[in-house]
């Protein structure tokens, strides 16, 4: 269903892109942004699941600042692969992606951003500073961004089995955020979404999709 595009970005650099387009008019557009594992087959799944569904859905490919072509499994090297390059990368330069792709889909109308894990954090900040309805699931490192006011709606998924979120990281997201919809699935890990390991969830990925369209069709396409 998708195809490989590229992005410029700002200071002119270009970055890959997996773009997937629904079959007629689009409700609007969402970015899709990785977990610490860079554009793989997951994420594009992912982005095709949400064009199956009515959305024009880009994912970029962030690393593309840093190494070409990163596509990530789940072994223990590739988690610390992956950390390594998060973290050279930093949440800023991943939001002016953000924008960027945002940008390159904006026909398609509304533009929102859904992320996971390190992109779950992208994706509040996304909500926070670009002003674009977003949908972080299980993103760990949101805490010291919940002071900041959102321009947009926020709706974040947990897993209740998340050792890397406990319940108190999780109760302060409902008391800097009351405004926004917290989720909480018992019986899901951390990475519940991922349909490719250990994590993964069904019933929890199910339900926490279900709400996630429901998000988006209300702030996107009943806009």
């Amino acid at each position: 269903m998708g195809q490989a595009i590229n992005l410029n970005t700002t200071g002119m650099q270009c970055i890959g892109a997996y773009l997937a387009k629904p079959a007629g008019t689009p409700k609007g557009g969402l970015v899709v942004i990785q977990e610490i594992f860079g554009v793989n087959a997951h994420m594009r799944s992912v982005a095709d699941r949400l064009a199956e569904h009515g959305y024009t859905a880009v994912a970029p490919a962030f690393y593309d600042h840093l190494e070409s072509g990163v596509e990530l499994g789940y072994t223990r090297g590739d988690y610390a692969k992956g950390r390594k390059l998060a973290a050279e990368l930093g949440l800023e330069r991943a939001l002016e992606d953000v924008a960027s792709a945002a940008e390159a889909i904006s026909s398609a109308g509304r533009i929102g951003a859904v992320g996971f894990c390190w992109g779950g954090t992208v994706a509040l900040l996304a909500a926070m500073r670009l002003g674009l309805p977003s949908v972080s699931y299980y993103g760990a490192r949101n805490l010291p961004f919940l002071h900041e006011v959102p321009q947009a709606p926020v709706m974040f998924h947990f897993g209740e089995r998340d050792p890397n979120i406990p319940p108190d990281m999780v109760a302060k997201h409902r008391a800097a955020l009351p405004q926004m919809e917290v989720f909480t699935y018992p019986h899901a890990d951390h990475g519940f979404n991922r349909d490719v390991g250990a994590s993964y969830h069904e019933p929890s990925a199910r339900l926490a999709m279900q709400r996630t369209l429901a998000f988006f069709d209300r702030h996107l396409a009943g806009a």
